[in-house]
């Protein structure tokens, strides 16, 4: 083969390469890991921290304000994020997701709980054009963790059934973000 023709089936090689990769275009991904953001829309959600929470831990307590006890066999769970609005217009997308669940391996889904802790998540809260949440000088955002919480009252099974997906539906798409716990 000829030198022409070596430099001639490198140039469609990288030709090739260019038309398969999108143009430099990537699709997003619809699934990270906790500690990775995630774009939904004009939105971008990042899981800083996953954790079971103790009602007898004195932290712990302040997250679980008004909770009622738990049945034998089951532990709450503290799903804790950030969410910035990339846009700079207020939109109907810079609304959180209408609907967030827990899901293990075993298909069992839970939904999160309304929640009267300063930390938690206020659903339906629209987060400020180039803003996040939790808002700035909030117990959730100058707290220990710096997100705001969404609780999960789960069956202990999945501490057996992991990993678990938090999975996050808007009228976009669904992602889903694999929890670290």
């Amino acid at each position: 083969m000829g030198r022409k023709s070596q430099i001639l089936l490198a140039l469609l090689a990288l030709l090739g390469a260019f038309v398969v990769g999108g143009c430099g275009e990537q699709t997003p991904p619809s699934e990270v890991e906790e500690g990775e953001p995630i774009e939904v829309g004009e939105l971008e959600y990042n899981v800083i921290l996953t954790r079971f929470l103790n009602p007898d831990d004195e932290e712990d307590s302040a997250y679980l304000a008004g909770q009622p006890e738990l049945e034998p066999g089951e532990l709450w769970l503290g799903v804790f994020v950030q969410i910035e609005n990339l846009s700079d217009e207020e939109t109907e997308a810079s609304y959180p997701a209408s609907q967030f669940r827990v899901t293990d391996t075993e298909g069992a889904e839970y939904e999160p709980l309304e929640s009267r802790s300063e930390f938690a998540l206020q659903f339906g809260q629209q987060v400020p054009p180039e803003g996040e949440l939790p808002l700035p000088d909030t117990p959730a955002d100058t707290g220990p963790i710096q997100g705001a919480m969404m609780l999960f009252r789960v069956d202990d099974s999945v501490t057996e059934n992991r990993p678990l997906d938090l999975d996050i539906d808007s009228f976009e798409t669904e992602v889903a973000v694999v929890l670290d716990i």
